[in-house]
């Protein structure tokens, strides 16, 4: 258990902390701590405190990352949405614990290096789709709209009904709307260590309240901010557990996938190394903690974290800091907030939209292999019009396929006794009736059926076949198959086999499945001179 969870918190501890690193972590955890309240919405403000407060004080205390931030993000708004439209909050609570259990088992079982591997068009096609979606749902309150009866939950419908209510517009909310984003924006030629979008809700909220502006505020929509928070477990009947599998994959599949990814951009900022297996770990812990607060579901925020090392957090009390300052937000300025317009946080969450879009990278893989831009495209497309949970199911699937078809089409069976480009390697002492071709990649089940039709063909040319295969990684069951029918073929028809370069994971392979036994274990070789040498014994035996 040591080398899989190894909180950093305690290394840093081991290792000595100053009295400056605690100033420069605690100025750095009021500030993040500053912008969470800003951002932690999605349910409703208080459930989105919560989660900063409970989750971000696990990822830190516990985490593998130095200067992670955990807590709601804005990925993370559409999922909930989703789970709480169809399964309820209870749904919810029971979601985000079975995903932190998940996230546990991700970590215990080192799968942190193995997430790693989603292509890069699958995270920009679901990050992309998520941020059209979370720009789609704060139109509503970006522009004031009066719109009765539930939204539609889809997207095309949610368009539909906004775009015929566009008559209802509050003008003062759409102003509102655009000072905020020019202050988020802007505020940064001001000063780069305040959030700018800090900065615009306390202006956009002094203005409203100045001038009673009228607007919708998070008090007129949500009602008070309570100032405590209790322990809440969620009724579970066993009998409906599978209804939140999908729902628990979905959560920790996203939730791991930008964790590391903000542990991966962190460490470049500050120059370390985060230890991923722990990080998944105290995610989890994370996870399972928050909703019996009331949280949500919990994961690495790259803004925050990319704030934090910006305002000199170099260590997990930062991040506990962090956690503090919400919970005196919370327990002392719940008021306050209940005034924050609500056109002011769709301002706000239209930045981190935009942020999030990542629409150079789509731009960018759009020109690049048809292979790329097809996964980004059917996970974009995916995500905005049915589900982020079908978005990953279907495109990590069609990624392994579309991988498994390259790697297969890259595969290849060459004649290479005959025009050798290689000044290395001499086939003209071969006698007449000895045929050498080459296997080029891996023989797994994707190239398996090639490579059986090819050898095949080649074998009626020859009585004496050298198959080298130095240039085979591994071959797996599928491969070993194919290849025991093409050796069945070949014997029908009186040709024998010499394998020249056979590496240990593929001799295990052949040995394991009885294709060593069935060649003959003299004619497996090593290196091509041995290989040849046999193949001329084998033609005088032949006669």
């Amino acid at each position: 258990m040591e080398s899989v969870f190894k909180p950093k918190f305690f290394s840093v501890l081991k290792n000595g902390y100053t009295k400056e690193m605690f100033k420069a972590d605690l100025l750095a955890g009021i500030i993040v701590g500053t912008i969470a309240f800003a951002v932690a919405s999605g349910v409703s403000p208080e459930k989105g405190l919560i989660t900063a407060i409970v989750a971000g004080f696990f990822i830190s205390f516990l985490g593998g990352s130095r200067v992670q931030i955990g807590g709601p993000t804005g990925a993370f708004i559409v999922v909930v949405a989703g789970i709480v439209h169809n399964y309820g909050l209870s749904g919810l609570m029971i979601s985000t614990m079975l995903a932190g259990v998940l996230l546990i088992l991700f970590g215990l079982l080192k799968m942190g290096s193995v997430i790693k591997f989603i292509p890069h068009p699958l995270v920009v096609g679901f990050t992309s789709g998520i941020a059209l979606t979370i720009f789609s749902t704060q139109i509503k309150d970006a522009l004031g709209l009066t719109i009765s009866g539930e939204m539609p939950a889809d997207f095309i419908g949610k368009w539909g009904v906004m775009l015929s209510n566009l008559d209802t517009t509050n003008f003062y909310a759409l102003i509102l709307t655009i000072a905020t984003i020019l202050i988020s924006v802007f505020f940064v030629k001001v000063s780069s260590k305040i959030p700018g979008s800090c900065v615009s809700i306390i202006v956009v909220t002094a203005v409203t309240y100045a001038f009673k502006l009228p607007v919708t505020t998070i008090g007129s929509v949500f009602g008070e901010i309570p100032s405590t928070f209790h322990l809440d477990f969620p009724e579970l009947n066993f009998g409906d557990i599978q209804h939140y599998i999908m729902p628990a994959v979905t959560i920790a599949v996203l939730g791991a996938v930008e964790s590391l990814l903000s542990a991966v951009v962190a460490d470049g900022m500050i120059g370390g190394n985060h230890r991923s297996n722990t990080e998944l770990i105290a995610q989890g812990i994370a996870n399972i903690a928050s909703p019996l607060f009331g949280g949500i579901p919990a994961t690495g925020a790259i803004a925050r974290t990319a704030t934090n090392v910006k305002n000199g957090g170099r260590t997990p009390v930062a991040g506990i800091v962090h956690t503090i300052t919400l919970l005196i937000v919370m327990l002392a300025l719940g008021r306050l907030a209940e005034l924050i317009p609500m056109s002011c946080l769709a301002g706000v969450l239209i930045v981190v939209s935009y942020n999030m879009s990542e629409w150079r990278s789509f731009l960018s893989i759009c020109k690049g292999s048809k292979y790329d831009t097809t996964i980004l495209l059917v996970t974009f497309f995916l995500t905005v019009l049915v589900d982020l949970t079908a978005a990953i199911e279907v495109g990590i699937v069609l990624a392994s396929l579309l991988f498994m078809q390259r790697m297969a089409s890259q595969s290849e069976v060459i004649s290479v006794q005959r025009n050798s480009g290689d000044p290395l390697e001499n086939y003209s002492n071969l006698p007449e009736g000895i045929e050498v071709y080459e296997i080029s990649g891996p023989f797994f089940f994707g190239a398996a059926k090639k490579y059986r039709e090819t050898l095949r063909q080649f074998g009626n040319e020859a009585k004496v076949l050298i198959i080298r295969m130095r240039h085979v990684p591994f071959m797996d069951a599928t491969g070993a198959r194919n290849f025991s029918a093409v050796l069945d073929d070949l014997k029908e028809i009186n040709v024998r086999v010499i394998l020249s370069g056979v590496n240990e994971s593929v001799f295990q392979e052949l040995n394991k499945t009885g294709l060593i036994e069935k060649l003959n274990p003299q004619n497996v070789c090593s290196n091509f001179d041995l290989a040849s040498q046999r193949a001329k014994v084998v033609l005088q035996e032949l006669g």
